[in-house]
């Protein structure tokens, strides 16, 4: 039965390259847009206030995305799903330059956003499927794509900002082009099969002690990326008393060690395994932050900072593999589940820290992180098959 199936599917290398696109898609998309928000909160007349609750749009749009995505990608594989959210997402990154308030600003962000969810759980079980066709993991040069995507639409999008290209043209012009990348990759991905869909579609979710334990680490991971995303600066800033050029250098020092790590990441996976990598990632990240949170001047903290990134780089791509591998559930289900506890570990970090700060201060707060980093190195076991 296995053989004529396998027959059918394009070639892997193929298919790898049409995945790659679809990571790459996505993190072009949300770099172009994330330059462009200060000339969208310009143009509608936003306070910070304001502008912080239009935002807001995006995560939710994300929490609805990422079960419906699930749940699609059962019902009609997750080549369909990828190919309708990928079209979707580009068609919506339009949408908030066309914004006339607060309140229309936020709902296009929830359209963004529901549409960026659904396209990340489908391209991530595209990605899983692709990668149990290899005899290594390559699940980490995904997310390297993306990061790489991230930098590469931010630094478009700053570049046509700069000659004074509006957002609505910019942000249209982007959709079309990213749009046409994915019609040109979308018959490369591997299709669904009739057997693979019946077989799934009869089994139940059935939650367990090896599901639990990744959602944790998917949470563990991504809450502490935002709480570096949304409190390094701050924290060199008023804790450590840099100036203000050098307070984003603790975050560019993360993103740029969390970009090389993924470079290597499926490297290491091979040689060191899922759960070794689990625990290295976990114990190199808590002692990052522990460096970074030592008052003894920025130049540590920046340092520390970047071993967090160098830690958490591998950590979500590892868990996604691991999940890919579970047999609880449909791969398309289980992803899902995963990755809504990790975008709620986003989520709930950086205000859970704010809350903390205010009563033990930022440098106690932020030792929130080393905790969630022994976490991951505790239950790194779950990710064995």
């Amino acid at each position: 039965m296995s053989q004529p199936v396998a027959s059918k599917l394009r070639p892997p290398r193929a298919a790898r390259l049409a995945v790659a696109t679809m990571f790459f898609v996505a993190g072009a998309g949300q770099g172009n847009w994330v330059v462009r928000i200060p000339d969208v909160q310009q143009s509608l007349g936003l306070s910070p206030g304001a502008l912080g609750v239009a935002l807001f749009g995006l995560p939710l749009g994300l929490l609805v995305g990422v079960p419906a995505s699930g749940w699609a990608s059962v019902r009609w594989g997750s080549r369909s799903v990828t190919v309708v959210a990928a079209l979707g997402y580009c068609a919506t990154l339009v949408l908030p330059s066309l914004a006339w308030s607060g309140a229309t600003l936020l709902a296009a962000l929830v359209l963004f956003g529901l549409a960026s969810g659904a396209l990340d759980v489908a391209m991530n079980t595209q990605a899983v499927a692709v990668e149990a066709r290899y005899e290594r993991p390559i699940m980490s040069s995904f997310h390297a794509v993306f990061s790489g995507g991230g930098l590469a639409g931010s630094a478009a999008g700053g570049a046509v900002a700069a000659f004074g290209v509006g957002p609505f043209l910019h942000l249209a012009s982007a959709g079309l082009v990213l749009g046409a990348m994915v019609a040109v990759a979308a018959g490369r991905l591997l299709p669904a099969t009739v057997e693979s869909r019946e077989r799934e579609s009869r089994r139940r979710l059935r939650p367990s002690w090896r599901m639990l334990a990744l959602g944790t680490i998917a949470f563990c991971v991504l809450m502490g990326e935002g709480a570096v995303a949304d409190w390094s600066a701050v924290f060199l800033r008023q804790d450590v008393g840099a100036g203000a050029a050098l307070a984003g250098a603790g975050f560019a020092a993360f993103s740029l060690a969390m970009a090389g790590g993924r470079l290597v990441g499926d490297v290491l996976n091979a040689r060191l395994g899922a759960v070794a990598l689990l625990r290295l990632g976990g114990a190199v990240a808590g002692a990052g932050m522990a460096l970074a949170l030592v008052p003894d001047g920025a130049a540590l903290s920046i340092l520390g900072f970047g071993l967090v990134g160098a830690g958490l780089s591998t950590l979500f791509p590892t868990v996604i593999g691991a999940a890919g591998r579970t047999r609880d559930a449909p791969t398309g289900t289980v992803i899902a589940t995963i990755t809504a506890l990790g975008y709620f570990g986003f989520l709930a970090g950086p205000p859970l820290i704010g809350l903390l700060a205010d009563v033990a201060g930022l440098r106690a707060a932020l030792g929130v992180v080393v905790a969630l980093a022994l976490l991951v190195v505790a239950v790194a076991g779950s990710a064995r098959d």
